[in-house]
């Protein structure tokens, strides 16, 4: 399945139900498509790549029978080629895997397209952009963290901003500028801009959409303003 196309709106917008009431996750995440998501972003943690523990396979097979858009699995997991055949078979269109979380990245990503959808790699903070070197024309998108992966809710890291330019410059000069360059981590309105503007086209974004202040459709308006 191919990634969605970049449309002229605005970039694409992915809410991460890490910041979701997890025991409204299949209705919020409707609410979420109803309000114009274009993706819907399930961070899985496993206590070992980062120090927290979500969710696995029989949640992403229950909230893909509450929505019909592309449902991005971002696998924070040590060795992530074990279960990428599980998440697959639950319903997930695309899988992101972290460059430092496994030793065989080529054959991984490979695997992953092999079984019939597309396939990202995440980068921490502190890893370097050397590291898609050798992997950059077979993947579909690149997460850059803008936050330390693990908990929602953290403040990004502003230094990340000349990396997203790098890496803009990186994939326009490669003529890779249909791989997605997804950002993740401490974006909301005040700085969604900014992220855009390096070269961003693809947001993950949780307690900016899932908070006690406004409704998903309210949030999701609000960004979608501050990027006009």
């Amino acid at each position: 399945m191919p990634l969605a196309h970049i449309n002229n709106r605005s970039v694409l917008l992915a809410p991460s139900i890490l910041s979701a009431d997890f025991a409204r996750l299949g209705e919020q995440a409707y609410h979420a498509e109803q309000a114009g998501a274009d993706w819907i972003q399930v961070d899985v943690m496993d206590g070992m790549f980062v120090p927290n523990i979500t969710i696995g396979p029989p949640v992403v097979a229950a909230l893909r029978q509450s929505i019909s858009i592309t449902l991005d699995c971002h696998l924070m997991i040590a060795q992530p080629e074990r279960y990428v055949k599980s998440f697959i078979d639950a319903g997930a269109d695309h899988i992101t895997i972290h460059a430092e979380a496994t030793t065989h990245l080529h054959r991984t990503i490979q695997h992953i397209k092999e079984l019939g959808v597309t396939a990202g790699v995440a980068l921490n903070p502190a890893t370097p952009l050397s590291t898609l070197e050798e992997i950059l024309s077979y993947i579909d998108l690149v997460l850059i963290m803008g936050v330390n992966p693990g908990f929602g809710g953290q403040t990004y890291i502003p230094t990340m901003t000349a990396k997203i330019t790098r890496l803009r410059q990186m994939l326009d000069q490669h003529n890779l500028s249909h791989v997605h360059l997804q950002v993740d981590g401490g974006i909301k309105a005040e700085n969604i801009r900014d992220v855009t503007q390096a070269g961003a086209n693809n947001l993950v974004i949780g307690s900016a959409i899932y908070n006690d202040t406004q409704t998903v459709a309210e949030s999701i308006e609000q960004l979608r303003r501050a990027l006009a």
